[in-house]
């Protein structure tokens, strides 16, 4: 497995996989052999359907989760083997359609104000005014920030493709109050890491995330929130105020508009548009003395 391990390695650098997802499929596919014992060239789709029902029966496995387990092995089978790949013989699971958490505006106002530090404050402004997702928002470079054209720049976002996103006012303030609290000057990142925000390297996904969680339960917000429900909230608080479908797919980084119609599920002004049938019934008033 060392010299498999190290041929699907230099195979997923070579496809610019990013680091955490290289470091998903290498796992996904060592726990594939040690569930077999056995090589995981010498394994073929019999045991890839065997293992499919042992994550979800034995595991307990999402269907997303499954669906990940598998694509780490097509990719293996396919690239690093060389071998053919069939959907019909290891046919994906299907995943349940669940619509996104969407806060309202009042209640972004509310978990914004209830940052647990100044930091924190920028961070949660950032993913809300931008639509930037969490992993985009850690690697944002100062050099991003473009004033002038007012935009942000997306660089090697989601499919290792670039875009350029809004920069309101009010953000680029609240970025420039950032940039004057932090102790040292980083001549790369925007958002350094390390415990004082002085260090070499951008902050971890980890820090947004728990920049929500603190602010959402000092603010009593009940629902669950996390970095991407602030780019969902984004989306769906531009459509209620007219923004159109394409400008939306285009500020989200989204290929197919199929993406960013979820938003007209999710958008009261669509959901209102429309009476309900009940509204037009005539209906009788049921009076106390009839119950």
């Amino acid at each position: 497995m060392t010299h498999l391990r190290q041929v699907m390695l230099e195979e997923l650098q070579r496809r610019h996989y990013s680091e955490a997802t290289t470091r998903y499929y290498i796992r996904a596919v060592e726990a594939f052999a040690r569930h077999f014992q056995c090589s995981p060239d010498r394994l073929g789709p019999r045991h890839i359907r065997e293992y499919q029902a042992h994550l979800f029966t034995k595991r307990k496995l999402s269907p997303g989760a499954v669906t990940n387990h598998l694509c780490a092995l097509r990719f293996f089978y396919i690239q690093t083997l060389k071998k053919p790949w069939s959907i019909a013989d290891t046919p994906y699971p299907k995943k349940a359609h669940r619509l996104p958490t969407i806060l309202s505006q009042e209640e972004v106002a509310r978990l914004i104000d209830a940052a647990l530090t100044p930091f924190h404050h920028t961070l949660l402004m950032t993913l809300y005014g931008s639509g930037v997702r969490n992993a985009e928002l850690t690697h944002l470079k100062v050099t991003d920030i473009d004033s002038q054209r007012m935009v942000i720049h997306i660089q090697g976002g989601k499919g290792r493709q670039d875009r350029d996103v809004m920069l309101s006012p009010v953000l680029l303030d609240e970025l420039r109050a950032h940039w004057r609290r932090l102790r040292k000057k980083s001549g790369t990142w925007l958002f350094p890491g390390n415990r004082w925000h002085s260090g070499d390297q951008p902050i971890d996904t980890k820090t947004p995330r728990h920049a929500c969680q603190y602010a959402a339960r000092h603010a009593a917000i009940k629902k669950k929130v996390y970095p991407h429900v602030l780019r969902h909230c984004f989306a769906t608080h531009l459509l209620e105020a007219g923004a159109d479908l394409h400008t939306i797919q285009i500020l989200l980084g989204h290929h197919d508009l199929k993406e960013t119609a979820i938003y007209l599920h999710l958008s009261q002004r669509h959901l209102h548009a429309t009476a309900s049938p009940l509204d037009s019934l005539s209906l009788k008033e049921w009076s106390s003395q009839e119950e």
